[in-house]
């Protein structure tokens, strides 16, 4: 997997999502979260702390190799994804709650993410086809460079650029679903051969895993007392997460295609099991949105 489209097209794809993201960021999200403090205390208690430690736990039931279970690990240390905000706004959460919360994780995630992976490789102790896999500092900040760098100048141009920042909010939201269905394809296609085996090795894991992720998302904040619309917002911030980021840091970062196939087999799955959470969670109350 050391082609120039993994090497350099992975790492270039995300950075134009994670650009995408900073486009529709303002000064204004972070200081919304002064308001709400409580409630994004218990969303990141949630995202940070009971989903690596829930994967973690998974890991060792299942039984997953040490390159597929530092993979499971890798994608539960990543942030929410910009999808979550489209199915809080279709099931009526509290859309600017998710924006300022994948603003905080989009940050938070330059750290967490090289932790935790860090923690994985050594405590799983993976070997690749070149010996064993590992982050060291380098890759710490080449994480830090793909994360953090394309948001913040995403942010500076809506700064400067308002009217071009929101010119561009539509193409690029769609320009970053599609990046994400061909990452996800593509990294399923180059395991193409083996690709029965991860579905069973990883398939089960995923969905318990999403499904534990939305429904700590949902009823942990409920039980706290937090309003149904912003538990809404922190289900689906929670319950769906970035898989572009762990499929990239798994392939680009760590050289490891096979590390990245939990997050592409989640990637897929993600999308009816997130509809089909929101659709019960919200049967009894009013329509859904559509627009």
């Amino acid at each position: 997997m050391n082609s120039p489209l993994v090497s350099i097209g992975l790492p270039l794809a995300l950075a134009v999502i994670m650009f995408g993201l900073g486009l529709s960021l303002t000064g204004a999200d972070f200081a919304r979260i002064a308001k709400t403090p409580r409630v994004v205390a218990i969303a990141l208690a949630c995202q940070l702390l009971v989903l690596p430690a829930a994967a973690f736990g998974l890991v060792l039931a299942f039984d997953l190799s040490p390159i597929l279970a530092v993979g499971m690990m890798l994608l539960a240390a990543s942030p929410g994804g910009t999808t979550a905000n489209l199915f809080s706004h279709l099931f009526r959460g509290d859309v600017a709650l998710n924006v300022s919360l994948t603003a905080v994780n989009s940050i938070i995630a330059v750290v967490t993410v090289p932790v935790v992976t860090n923690f994985a490789l050594g405590y799983f102790e993976p070997s690749g086809e070149d010996g064993t896999v590992g982050l060291q500092l380098g890759k710490v900040i080449q994480v830090f460079a793909i994360v953090l760098v394309p948001v913040g100048l995403g942010m500076l141009v809506r700064r400067w650029r308002a009217d071009f920042a929101d010119r561009m909010d539509k193409p690029v939201r769609i320009g970053s679903a599609l990046t994400l269905l061909l990452v996800i394809v593509g990294t399923i296609f180059s395991e193409s051969s083996t690709l029965g085996e991860s579905i069973a090795d990883v398939g089960a894991i995923t969905v318990v895993f999403c499904l534990i992720s939305l429904t700590v998302g949902y009823y942990l904040p409920r039980l706290l007392g937090v309003a149904d619309r912003q538990a809404i917002a922190c289900s689906f911030e929670i319950g769906i997460h970035n898989s572009t980021i762990a499929i990239t840091i798994a392939i680009s970062v760590l050289d490891s295609t096979e590390m990245a196939i939990p997050a592409a087999i989640y990637g897929v799955l993600m999308f009816p099991l997130a509809a089909a959470f929101g659709w019960l969670i919200t049967r009894k109350k009013s329509p859904v949105a559509v627009s």
